[in-house]
């Protein structure tokens, strides 16, 4: 029998239980907090890691969750454009007041409310994909077509060409 999860770790296991979808969350002993960490930890490639990374819109002061390629860098002047506000890239506290993980664990969902989120259009090409669990080191492995279930998220060509 495996350990039981971080309290964090589960709250994502929750939210993939409720949302019906059978994904397992994992934490492994090796740190996920990056994407090539992720990758070489479970043994995939650093494009199928679906990153979580959090931008605040301004003026709104609303959190914005991009969901990108591991390998692809987001290209901050389309994401505004998309909004149709500026973005800035918040500390730590914004992160987790609003999402309630710290960046390095920041799942795709189960925030304490729903976030506008942007899926980067290149993980549609991907079969599977990993993404973060709650903690710098847990993850859980999806499909394309189940983050964008999951998240209710709007795909877009917001990767840095």
């Amino acid at each position: 029998m495996s350990a039981p999860l971080s309290a964090s770790a589960q709250k994502v296991q929750d939210a993939l239980a409720a949302a019906g979808h059978d994904c397992r969350v994992v934490e492994l002993a090796a740190s996920t907090r990056t994407s090539a960490e992720a990758a070489a930890a479970v043994g995939t490639t650093v494009a199928q890691i679906a990153k979580s990374l959090i931008f605040r819109a301004m003026p709104s002061d609303k959190p914005v969750l991009v969901i990108a390629s591991g390998v692809n860098r987001v290209d901050e002047a389309k994401l505004a454009a998309l909004l149709g506000e500026r973005i800035s890239r918040p500390d730590a506290e914004f992160v987790r007041n609003r999402t309630g993980f710290a960046i390095g664990g920041v799942p795709p969902f189960g925030h304490p409310t729903r976030l506008r989120t942007v899926i980067d259009r290149d993980l549609l090409a991907l079969g599977e994909l990993w993404a973060a669990g709650g903690t710098p080191n847990a993850v859980f492995r999806l499909t394309a077509a189940q983050l964008v279930a999951l998240t209710g998220g709007e795909v877009a060509d917001i990767a840095k060409r």
